[in-house]
């Protein structure tokens, strides 16, 4: 299987990890000019699915060190399965949650929120349970981060205030509690795999590519619970049927799975990384996707069009704190 060997290219990897999980949610702004979210997820998990199985038989079966994507999923204790299972599942309740905050507050207030808390919370976790990079630098970007994030949310209030928009009290809610939520998930897919030796990975234990694939498979299952329940009980709109997401066109579930394809990159990428990087420093620079998302928020989908001057400037020292935050993230692990 296809190992990263150096730090530098683990950063790297996690930089692609944030453009990702920054910019999956673009496709669901597409899609939902014309489509629900709750169909559009079903799209979205199943390219998250399609894609953990071709990145297992490709990069995961690629190469002679470590163990073969079949192999491995043939070795993998029943502990370790359960363990990436949950993972997917917490994960897929989180980001139900945080795709409704989006389509109830906006993309720039859901995402630094719901990403921000589980920035903190997740980057605690990890850490805890497997402790890599100076803790010094790791929590002070952390702390630089989350200056960011309430600086987003001063500017994200006053523009709402100043637009007269209502009903942002329950995207807020929402988005925090699946920030709690998806602070958990990665923890659960890190503790099945070997971080310490992807090169000869302890039996029983996961490599990335199985453990990504088992933890899509926990992401696909949940669904038919999750999405179905909210489905029936939408957070906005009038309820949906399946039989209306058979009608939908090519082209609109193409975008879904595109969305998927785009987040399950990121986020394979990511946990490919851990094993050099570490699982809280990979997850930490992954985090850094509000940043992304703020930017595709403002310059394209106009989120913060006609803000005053306070709002811009808010806004600027919401990136310098940001990338400030990032630097000293990457520097706690080069060491």
């Amino acid at each position: 299987m296809f190992i990263v060997n150096s730090y530098l290219l683990a950063v790297v990897f996690c930089f692609i990890t944030m453009l990702c999980w920054g910019s999956w949610a673009n496709t669901q702004k597409l899609a939902g000019k014309t489509w629900r979210y709750e169909l559009f997820y079903w799209d979205y998990v199943i390219g998250i699915l399609l894609f953990s199985i071709f990145l297992g038989l490709t990069l995961g079966s690629t190469g002679d060190a470590g163990r073969s994507f079949i192999a491995d999923l043939k070795q993998v204790t029943p502990g370790n399965y359960v363990s990436a299972l949950i993972g997917g599942a917490v994960f897929n309740l989180g980001n139900i949650l945080l795709s409704a905050a989006v389509s109830l507050a906006g993309m720039t207030v859901a995402f630094p929120l719901g990403v921000g808390i589980a920035l903190v919370l997740g980057v605690v976790v990890n850490y805890m349970g497997s402790p890599k990079g100076d803790p010094t630098l790791l929590f002070f970007g952390v702390l630089l981060v989350v200056i960011a994030i309430v600086l987003n949310a001063i500017a994200s209030g006053r523009v709402q205030r100043a637009g007269g928009k209502s009903g942002s009290s329950k995207g807020v809610l929402t988005a925090v509690a699946a920030g709690v939520l998806m602070s958990f998930f990665y923890r659960f897919v890190a503790s099945a795999m070997d971080l310490n030796n992807f090169e000869s990975p302890t039996p029983g234990m996961a490599t990335p590519y199985s453990a990504f694939f088992i933890f899509a498979v926990g992401i696909f299952l949940s669904n038919f619970v999750f999405n179905t329940i909210v489905m029936r009980r939408p957070f906005v709109g009038r309820p949906v049927s399946y039989d209306e997401y058979c009608r939908g066109g090519f082209n609109t579930h193409l975008v879904g799975v595109f969305g998927g394809i785009i987040w399950g990159l990121g986020t394979a990428l990511s946990y490919i990384a851990a094993g050099k990087a570490g699982a809280a420093i990979s997850y930490a620079l992954g985090q850094g996707a509000p940043m992304i998302a703020a930017l595709w928020g403002i310059f394209v989908w106009k989120e913060f069009k006609g803000a005053s001057r306070s709002v811009g400037w808010l806004l600027t020292l919401m990136f310098i704190f940001f990338l400030s935050g990032l630097g000293a993230i990457i520097l706690s692990g080069a060491n």
